[in-house]
């Protein structure tokens, strides 16, 4: 693999594409596949670039669904052919008093990180708009089931359920173009959901907004392609593609945005 492959992206990435490197030398070493956990959209891009260096080995990503945001990636040699179960992944249907109270997507996640589940065990959490359901790596379905007791403090109890059951996800995200002059953080806020750069700014330093999943508080963090960043009280977007710049010297960006 080219050893000059972290230039290409962030610093803090590194980890990851050493992650990645070190389940390429294991699929080369062994000869046999390996599952990753889930991966958000970047994660899944940087992986993707890597492994098509390797010219002798597949990949395949699923997380449970068609339009999974997050998904478990297969690596595998030419001469393998997977199917659906060698991603290993269970659906949970989220049982809880629908009368008295009701779910959301940043509730459900923290009361099931609470538990001691690493986000990488978790895919997505889907809804029609009343119930619930979630995605999660096989391998601790037994442990999330006894220990997801209650989402907040409402009771609930965890059902497991068959792929055919999967909910259809109510969803009203929209594609967008935009032109932004830069790609710091909090530029590109503020610009798709119309709030003033200092605004934006505040949002960022007061916790209130995620990239990829992860608390970012640097207004001057620089976005890339297929970053997902999610703001509290305005929604969500994601950079689909960078389109080069205007003749002013804007970047022209297409985008998914999901507004609240």
């Amino acid at each position: 693999m080219d050893t000059n492959i972290y230039q290409h992206f962030r610093n803090d990435e590194r980890p990851f594409i050493d992650m990645v490197q070190d389940w390429v030398e294991q699929v080369n070493m062994q000869y046999a596949p390996v599952l990753t956990e889930f991966l958000d959209p970047r994660q899944a891009f940087i992986l993707e670039t890597l492994v098509r260096q390797e010219t002798e080995l597949s990949f395949r990503f699923f997380g449970g669904y068609e339009a999974a945001e997050r998904r478990r990636c297969l690596i595998f040699p030419e001469y393998y052919k997977p199917v659906q179960e060698d991603f290993e992944i269970e659906l949970f249907s989220i049982h809880y008093p629908k009368k008295f109270t009701t779910l959301s997507h940043g509730k459900i996640l923290g009361s099931l990180i609470g538990t001691g589940i690493r986000r990488e065990f978790l895919g997505d959490i889907i809804s029609d708009g009343e119930n619930w359901q979630v995605f999660v790596a096989k391998e601790i379905s037994h442990y999330i089931q006894l220990q997801a007791t209650k989402i907040g403090n409402v009771k609930v109890r965890l059902e497991e359920r068959s792929y055919t059951d999967i909910l259809t996800p109510k969803d009203d995200w929209t594609d967008e173009k935009a032109t932004v002059s830069s790609l710091r953080l909090d530029n590109v806020v503020g610009t798709i959901f119309n709030i003033s750069r200092q605004r934006a700014k505040q949002l960022i330093e007061t916790g209130k907004i995620k990239v990829n999943w992860t608390p970012m508080q640097r207004p001057d963090f620089l976005l890339d392609l297929l970053d997902i960043v999610s703001v509290r009280g305005f929604g969500r977007l994601q950079i689909q593609a960078i389109e080069g710049t205007t003749k002013k010297g804007k970047i022209r960006l297409t985008l998914g945005v999901l507004r609240k």
